[in-house]
């Protein structure tokens, strides 16, 4: 493991002491997460959109149907810009102006490429699922032909990425540590609960391996 360039495109000027070029830290908080932010132009204006993605080494996947704008605008760009955000706790400062939150994040950026052959897609759906619950492509049925066929995966090649991370309490001006307001934390997690079968379900059909793990992390 090694660092990502620093650059104009994503060096960090605010806050420069809470960013990271650490590949290693940057993959952690990839792999911390599933769903993304991706930018893209669409007709010439600007759109902001949360999807689902997969990370394989230096390579996020992404996948949407063959009409969609997102993946289209990517494919047209040759280029892409995503972030991922984990909200870790609120910090609560004497000062309302010192207000904070606990977070990890990432922006990446990178080169994107349409993904052609049969293999190819099929590969990357399966990183996509594995990367949202470990061990669950093996438990469900394959894509069909005709699904592969009406789906665009890109594969974005990570070029410059920057994680900015914010831990601890609230800083505030040293003469409002004296003053009477309370200050302190808020930590945040995500959470998963008990799994509900599908009552569709044609017989009893016990709870997967990938579930279970969930779970018992």
């Amino acid at each position: 493991m090694g660092t990502y360039e620093q650059n104009a495109i994503n060096k960090v000027k605010r806050g420069a002491n809470r960013a990271s070029y650490d590949e290693a830290v940057v993959h952690e908080i990839l792999d911390d997460a599933f769903l993304c932010h991706l930018a893209y132009l669409w007709e010439g204006r600007p759109v902001v959109i949360p999807t689902a993605y997969g990370r394989e080494g230096e390579t996020i996947y992404i996948h949407g149907a063959v009409a969609n704008r997102m993946v289209n605008g990517l494919i047209d760009a040759g280029q892409a810009s995503m972030t991922v955000t984990h909200l870790d706790g609120l910090v609560l400062a004497r000062s309302g102006f010192h207000h904070s939150a606990n977070y990890r994040s990432v922006s990446v950026f990178g080169k994107v490429k349409k993904l052609e052959r049969t293999e190819e897609k099929t590969h990357a759906l399966k990183v996509i699922m594995d990367h949202m619950l470990p061990g669950r492509w093996e438990e469900c049925r394959a894509p069909s032909v005709k699904e592969l066929k009406g789906t665009l995966v890109v594969a974005i090649e990570i070029e410059f990425a920057t994680a900015k991370i914010r831990k601890g309490g609230p800083i505030d001006d040293e003469e409002d540590y004296a003053s009477p307001y309370w200050a302190g934390q808020i930590p945040m997690t995500l959470e998963s609960h008990p799994a509900i079968s599908d009552e569709l379900l044609q017989k009893p059909i016990p709870i997967p391996d990938s579930v279970i793990n969930h779970l018992n992390q």
